[in-house]
């Protein structure tokens, strides 16, 4: 930007100024800078033509005022900050996009574009179902966790293992809950080993809602939680009941005693439920599987039963679990699957889940 007055030599010689440099910068000095606020003292009887130069003098000097003897003058200095900043300034307001845009524009490309399900707003019938489904199955949890107290002495003494009676509880607990919201479809029951064999069963892990529709199976198995939903009312504690297996997630001698558990539980007749991705899948794709649940199941000698949850990742997506969408969930059961090798396991058990995801 060129600062141009036709006074300027004038105001120059006036005050004494004989330096080469502004003869040569004469022409730049300010008639009127008050050009967004920048100089409110210089001379305002002329407004200042500004121009774009690539070779302007105005990119080395500023008009900066002073006072002397109660007349106020001019002199040049080096630029600095002053320009830099209102320059700067005026590139950023330029630019700036209103806050409540780039966070939408971000939520917006948070799934991947393979991503199994998109995320889509959240309407409020979403989050005033979400209300009503907590509701629901907080107060019935309230009655039927009366009932868990009640019979749990008659359960350790007679069923200290598997627990039949408490996990009939959980699944009339769970299905009160889902049904009024949730319609599921079943495929494979048959697949099911009996109530008595114990089994390692293995399924992908999308949502909130797998425990939910999990329970709703009616089997005896023995899910791997948190330690720190332990410490949830009514929840946490039936979840001791029901004999869950707690665990530190960044505890390598946790993790060690989990396993253990879940062999000798095995071993006892019980059967034990992981989720071999270790947690939820934000984007609908099928994690990595770890091996700790196929290393039981090679060394206790019990099948390996894949479930496959469709649905659940779109009804109540991982992260969001204050709303509810409407949508069905489909529960697809394998057969199971046997061996001594942990990783063929593995690589059989995520094959025969991810071809099944891959045909929804």
């Amino acid at each position: 930007m060129e600062v141009v007055s036709h006074s300027s030599t004038t105001i120059l010689h006036r005050f004494g100024y004989k330096d080469s440099r502004f003869s040569t910068a004469s022409s730049l000095l300010p008639q009127s800078c008050t050009y967004r606020g920048l100089n409110p003292h210089c001379f305002t009887h002329k407004r200042a033509v500004l121009r774009n130069s690539t070779n302007s003098a105005q990119s080395r000097y500023s008009c900066v005022p002073r006072k002397d003897g109660g007349v106020s003058w001019n002199y040049f200095k080096p630029k600095g900050e002053l320009n830099r900043t209102y320059s700067n300034n005026k590139v950023c307001n330029q630019n700036r996009l209103p806050r409540y845009i780039v966070v939408r524009s971000e939520l917006a490309e948070t799934g991947y574009p393979d991503a199994s399900y998109p995320l889509s707003e959240h309407k409020l019938s979403s989050k005033i179902r979400g209300i009503c489904f907590y509701v629901v199955t907080a107060f019935t949890a309230i009655f039927l966790f009366l009932l868990m107290l009640v019979v749990h002495p008659f359960v350790l003494l007679f069923d200290q293992y598997r627990r039949k009676a408490q996990h009939f509880i959980a699944k009339i607990w769970a299905t009160l809950t889902v049904t009024p919201f949730i319609k599921i479809k079943y495929e494979g029951l048959d697949n099911l080993p009996p109530p008595d064999i114990p089994a390692v069963y293995v399924s992908n892990h999308q949502s909130f809602l797998d425990i939910y529709t999990l329970l709703t199976l009616g089997r005896s198995f023995k899910f791997i939680s948190k330690t720190s939903i332990f410490l949830y009312p009514i929840i946490g504690w039936a979840m001791f009941l029901l004999g869950v297996i707690p665990l530190k997630r960044m505890d390598s001698r946790s993790q060690l005693d989990c396993l253990k558990r879940c062999m000798d539980l095995t071993k006892k007749g019980a059967s034990v439920f992981f989720f071999p991705e270790g947690t939820r899948s934000k984007d609908g794709k099928l994690g990595a599987f770890k091996k700790g649940a196929f290393s039981v199941a090679a060394k206790t000698k019990v099948p390996v039963v894949p479930i496959t949850l469709k649905g659940t990742g779109k009804i109540m997506p991982a992260g969001m679990e204050g709303i509810l969408n409407l949508g069905s969930v489909e529960v697809v059961i394998h057969e199971p699957i046997e061996g001594s090798d942990p990783e063929e396991l593995c690589n059989k058990a995520r094959k025969t889940i991810a071809d099944e995801l891959n045909h929804q």
